[in-house]
């Protein structure tokens, strides 16, 4: 005869079936997502384990004397298809908070099965839960500080995909305050006269004072985004400024003396992974992880800067 208690059991063993079956579609879809190839391996890993836990659950609920949602990988794909689709109009930080929230309900409910298992001495059970309880913990530490990484300016362990970084750039462009004088206006645009070619087609199309930071990024041209800063600099619009830095910096296109490491193009491997450790500034590991990538490109000292990045997040999001 099944209690009151079993009932309950199978219950939340099979709502944590489905959600798993979603989980495991969601991971494959990050996995494309992954900045770097070990956190590529990472998520295959995640992935992997993922099922390994839907057949565990599957095993418990027969043991219960239940049967098993044969449906439920489906419709986990159908769910995590519908939310891959809507995210792509959505924040990256918002699609990560939605695969935070997943996580976070298996975590509660895999307390909960403990609890559950403990009362109806299933001993095989409390192991189980466990085990969920350690993926899920895990899982969520690491959304939480990807996120943070985010937050932080990154670089973040997944990647926007194609539409997100656009929507990710148009609402950073919407904020930039653009309030240049016109005379700013003109010595911008003759600066733009002695860089090549593209950019005189730029001047030639009469800029207004609410495109001039579009249409610079749009040219692409490294001295084109320099000249750009310096001139906003100077004529007193900061928050312009600071945003064409930034994106300079994202590009790892920074010369080397504006780098926050002294020297840095004369240290050795050991040297830059000494001085990156103690940077403190979000901003600064990622100005040296940009340059870096994008000139020497050595493995242990991105790694160093990707890891200092993680720990930065981490204090930041309250883990450390």
């Amino acid at each position: 005869m099944t209690t009151p208690v079993t009932s309950t059991l199978l219950t939340q063993l099979r709502a944590v079936h489905g959600l798993t079956n979603t989980e495991i579609q969601i991971a494959d879809t990050r996995t494309a997502q992954a900045r770097t190839e070990a956190v590529r391996d990472e998520l295959s890993a995640n992935a992997h384990d993922a099922r390994m836990r839907a057949q565990n659950i599957d095993s418990a609920i027969r043991e219960l004397g239940g049967v098993p949602d044969l449906i439920g990988p489906f419709v986990g794909r159908a769910v995590a298809t519908v939310k891959t689709l809507r995210e792509q109009a959505e924040p990256f930080d918002e699609a990560l908070l939605g695969d935070l929230a997943l996580e976070s309900q298996l975590l509660g409910r895999a307390r909960y099965i403990k609890a559950l298992a403990t009362t109806a001495s299933r001993s095989d059970l409390v192991t189980l839960a466990d085990r969920l309880i350690a993926a899920h913990t895990s899982t969520v530490d690491w959304l939480t500080t990807v996120l943070a990484e985010d937050a932080l300016g990154g670089p973040a362990a997944l990647r926007r995909t194609p539409t997100q970084a656009v929507t990710g750039m148009a609402v950073r462009l919407a904020n930039i305050p653009l309030t240049w004088s016109a005379r700013g206006i003109d010595r911008v645009l003759d600066m733009f006269r002695s860089v090549p070619p593209a950019l005189d087609e730029l001047r030639a199309r009469g800029a207004h004072a609410g495109d001039v930071t579009v249409k610079t990024l749009t040219a692409s041209r490294d001295a084109a985004l320099e000249t750009a800063e310096k001139v906003t600099r100077r004529e007193g619009v900061s928050g312009t400024a600071d945003a064409l830095h930034s994106v300079r910096t994202e590009a790892g296109i920074l010369d080397a003396d504006e780098l926050p490491i002294r020297d840095y193009d004369g240290l050795n491997v050991g040297q830059a992974v000494a001085a990156i450790k103690e940077l403190s500034k979000p901003s600064d590991v990622r100005a040296v992880l940009a340059y870096e990538e994008s000139n020497k490109a050595r493995h242990n000292v991105v790694s160093a800067a990707e890891s200092r990045v993680a720990a930065l997040a981490q204090e930041a999001s309250g883990l450390r």
